[in-house]
């Protein structure tokens, strides 16, 4: 519909090259799809960061719309996490570690499952025990804490890290370009079989985040991994 609706020929040449290699229509060589040079293909994880997050290392004089517009798409959490990683070490900023406090719902489970093996885990939809931030990265909300301005899934700019509170630029929806503030909730995981809460900021840094994660955003620049 968007792309119905924007009347660009380029665009839709896009749409439909994508239909066809999803309904399996696309040229096939050994049960294999060469991908056509003009979605502009690369070898290398390098040079897809640089494709994508060029002049990274300023990240903190880039303008909103610089980050609004750009993201690399991975299929898995584990992808997108280590490329997140190594984006996080392209530019100079000061390295925030945010441990998070895990405890079982049930206190008579707390001796099946210790706080180590807590930290241990790592469910989808909730972030880390240990949180790597910088100023400067995005990150995006893993809970609506204050809809319709702050859901699950707004993508944020960090502008100042303290000890349980994230000042931030909020880069997309309709709070666009307004300062918030994130504290630390409680988060408890849904389809575990068992319960534990995790007192964490509610967010991961986003340079990557996973296809489904990206639905319902327009991107200028995608990478995908």
């Amino acid at each position: 519909m968007r792309v119905h609706l924007g009347g660009d020929p380029s665009s839709e040449n896009f749409s439909k090259l994508l239909l066809r290699i999803g309904e399996g229509n696309y040229q096939q060589t050994d049960g294999k799809m060469a991908i056509p040079s003009g979605l502009g293909n690369v070898t290398k994880l390098d040079e897809l960061l640089s494709a994508i997050y060029p002049g990274i290392s300023n990240i903190r004089n880039k303008a909103i719309e610089w980050l609004c517009e750009r993201a690399i798409l991975t299929p898995k959490n584990e992808s997108a996490a280590a490329i997140n990683e190594k984006l996080l070490g392209l530019f100079n900023s000061e390295d925030f570690w945010y441990k998070s406090i895990d405890t079982t719902t049930n206190i008579d489970e707390s001796v099946q499952y210790p706080q180590e093996f807590l930290n241990s885990m790592n469910p989808s939809g909730l972030p880390p025990h240990r949180l790597h931030l910088k100023v400067g990265a995005p990150i995006m909300l893993l809970r609506n804490l204050c809809p319709p301005k702050l859901c699950n899934g707004t993508r944020l700019q960090i502008t100042r890290l303290q000890k349980n509170i994230i000042e931030a630029t909020v880069l997309t929806g309709c709070a666009r370009a307004e300062s918030v503030l994130v504290p630390r909730i409680p988060l408890i995981p849904s389809d575990w079989p068992f319960q534990f809460k995790r007192l964490q900021f509610p967010v991961k840094v986003c340079f990557s985040m996973t296809i489904n994660k990206s639905q319902g955003q327009t991107l200028k620049f995608a990478g995908i991994d």
